[in-house]
Formats: structure tokens, sequence, C-alpha cells
């Protein structure tokens, strides 16, 4: 072993593949010696010796104490001990909240429910993140904790205490109906909820978990969409982070984001939610074709209708013109890129469907009030 090869521990309380490939792919890169057996075997390796520990600490009270005392430069993956001053880089739960969000709204609901069984950190910031990008669409969310509801208590029961209330709460709620819910394990939930109380999915309740983790999701009769939160970059940027720190450099004064991936799109939520079948038609070719140059005289031919029905048909079924609804997808998905690739602007432009760098800065500052490139510099959360 080379002398000046570091030594890095992997300390993971929570684990996922993923994360572990990210790590894995920086240190092979740059000649790391990785101790990764806590990984695997849960045994806290006390009087370990290296030079710095990749960490991912939950609830394990022991983990924690190791960590703590082992006093090398640490990154925590975690924010569930916001009280231990370790430098983090963490998933970027509003982001995915909000790809959540538009992937919805471009379908047209305007129900819209958060689930989550717990009051776990990453849960709370999908919650409310999910809340602000439907506020900043003037549509409001009905949260669902089953974690403060009448009816929960641990217990060999609770499995089914637990899909016995979501099945009610979902049975009251407006359809069609929108669900995004905190983890795919809980989407599952969601699911075997609404197969109790007769709710066709996606067709009357649309759902949509995170993390996109289910084993065999398409071996499934509804296979469950996901936020897929990037755990592959997040265990790299981790890594990244902590290479700098093992060379002497000053530590960020806030956790570093990463920005979620994308929308695994499966049955649970493949739906359009409008009744009308040309802004059906619309919403759709959109959907599938706003990178492209189209415009809504396309929208008018797939819709076979007239420019001002289906410009009233729209207004009735989504509140929004034919054209506003397409340059919202467009800017939605620059701003996506924008905030996930290092593409030139007018590569960006040209990805969301404009024919000019300039149509499409013209269109973006009219939407957010801002040129691309100071959205692009100006992201944080």
């Amino acid at each position: 072993m080379a002398t000046n090869q570091k030594r890095v521990l992997i300390a993971l309380g929570w684990y996922d593949y993923r994360l572990h490939r990210g790590i894995e792919k920086f240190a092979q890169e740059h000649g790391w010696h990785l101790s990764a057996n806590l990984a695997r075997e849960k045994v806290i390796p006390w009087g370990w010796e290296g030079d710095g520990i990749l960490a991912w600490l939950g609830e394990g009270d022991d983990l924690a104490e190791f960590v703590q005392h082992a006093k090398k430069p640490t990154v925590d993956f975690s924010f569930r001990r916001p009280h231990l001053n370790f430098p983090r880089v963490l998933e970027d739960h509003f982001h995915a909240a909000g790809m959540v969000a538009e992937h919805f709204l471009s379908r047209g609901f305007s129900n819209f429910a958060y689930f989550s069984d717990s009051d776990n950190w990453s849960y709370a910031e999908r919650g409310q993140g999910f809340v602000e990008a439907l506020k900043r669409a003037n549509c409001e969310c009905t949260w669902l904790p089953w974690y403060r509801a009448p009816e929960y208590r641990v217990g060999r029961d609770q499995w089914n205490r637990k899909r016995q209330w979501l099945t009610s709460q979902l049975k009251q709620l407006p359809k069609p109906l929108a669900v995004f819910a905190a983890t795919d394990e809980q989407a599952l939930d969601v699911l075997d909820s609404c197969e109790r109380a007769g709710l066709a999915v996606p067709e009357e309740v649309a759902i949509i978990g995170a993390e996109n983790y289910l084993l065999a999701p398409d071996a499934m009769h509804t296979p469950i969409s996901s936020v897929d939160t990037n755990l592959e970059t997040l265990g790299y940027r981790g890594a990244e982070l902590l290479d700098e720190l093992m060379r002497g450099k000053r530590a960020p004064k806030v956790p570093l984001r990463v920005p979620a991936a994308s929308i695994v799109t499966r049955k649970s939520s493949d739906l359009l939610a409008v009744n009308h079948k040309g802004v059906a038609n619309s919403l759709r070719f959109i959907w599938e074709h706003a990178h492209e140059p189209i415009s809504v005289k396309d929208l008018v031919g797939v819709a076979a209708m007239s420019r001002r029905g289906l410009h009233k048909a729209f207004l009735d079924a989504v509140g929004r013109t034919p054209g506003q609804e397409l340059q919202r997808i467009r800017i939605e998905r620059a701003k996506r890129l924008l905030t996930e690739v290092d593409h030139k602007i007018e590569v960006v432009a040209s990805m969301c469907g404009y024919q000019s760098a300039n149509s499409f800065c013209v269109a973006f500052k009219q939407a957010t009030g801002m040129s691309p490139k100071q959205f692009r510099l100006g992201f944080v959360h």
C-alpha cells in the first residue's frame, strides 16, 4: 500500500448500494483504500485508524458516538442529528418534491395529497417541498401524517391499522387525486389502501414514491412511479468533499445539496387527469414533445378542434391557455436543466424546444424575473 494512500471508513447507518457505488467510483479515481465492513456487518470498529469517514448517522447512538470520538475529517449524508457539527452532503428533497409536483401538474391534476408514516427529517422536507411547489402553482395539498393519527400506536397490528386509516382518508378526498408518498415503500401503502377502497390506480388515484429502490417494480400489477433522488451522485459528491477536508480545506458553512435525477414514470402515475379528450390529447402531446419546437398550431391539430375551442377547453380544464401550458412545461424543464447540468444556455434552449437562445432568455425572464444565468448562479435551498 502506498504511504500516501488515504484510508477512508464507510460508516453508514442507512445503506443503499447506489450511495456506496458513488463513493467507490471516487475512491477508485483517487487511489483511496476503503474500509467498508461497517456498511455490511454493522460492527463498529472501535480503535480504527485512518484518514477520514463517510457517515450516514441515523438512529444508532453507538455509531454517532464512534464517529465523534474518532476525531477524523467526516462528511455526514444525513441531517438526523443536526446538533453534530459535521459537514454534510444531502439529497435535495425540495428539488425532488418540485419535480413530483411538476409531473402531476403537467398531467392536469388539481387535487393533491402527501403521505408520510413518520416524522423523519427527510420525509418532512419532501412534504414541505411538495406543498410549497404546489402553492406556487396556486394549488393546495392535504398532508396525511399517519404518525399523528389517533389510531397510531406501535404494535403487531400497526401494519393493518395504518392501511385501514389510510383507506378511510383516501376515500374522503376529491378525485382524481395525485398522491406523493415519502418513500417507495409508503407508496405501496397507498397502492394497497386504494385496492382496499376500490379506487382505480391511476385513473382515480395517481401515486409517486421516492428513491426508486423497489425490487422488480415492473413485475408488479401496478408498477410504482418514483423520483430518483440521485444517490450515486450523492455518494460521489460526499467523497469529493471529504477529499477536500482531508487536504486541509475549510468545510462549507451550509450543507451541499444534490438535486434529484428524474421522475421514473411507471403505470401508477402515467395518466392525464382531465375528462376532455381534446385537452387530454394536447397535454400528452406537450408532455412528450415540449423539447421540440412545437406550437399551439400543433396542439390544435392533435386535439382536432378549433383554436378558439381548444383555448376555452384548456381554461376550463386546467386554468391555463394552451400556449401558457406549453410555456410552463418548457420553463420547468429549463429550471431542472440549469441546476442539474452545465450545458451552455444555447443548448438548454434547444433542449426545451426554443428555436433561439434569445427567445428562450426572454421567455425565461418573463416567467421567473431573472435570466437563465442568474437563476443558475443563485439556485440554493
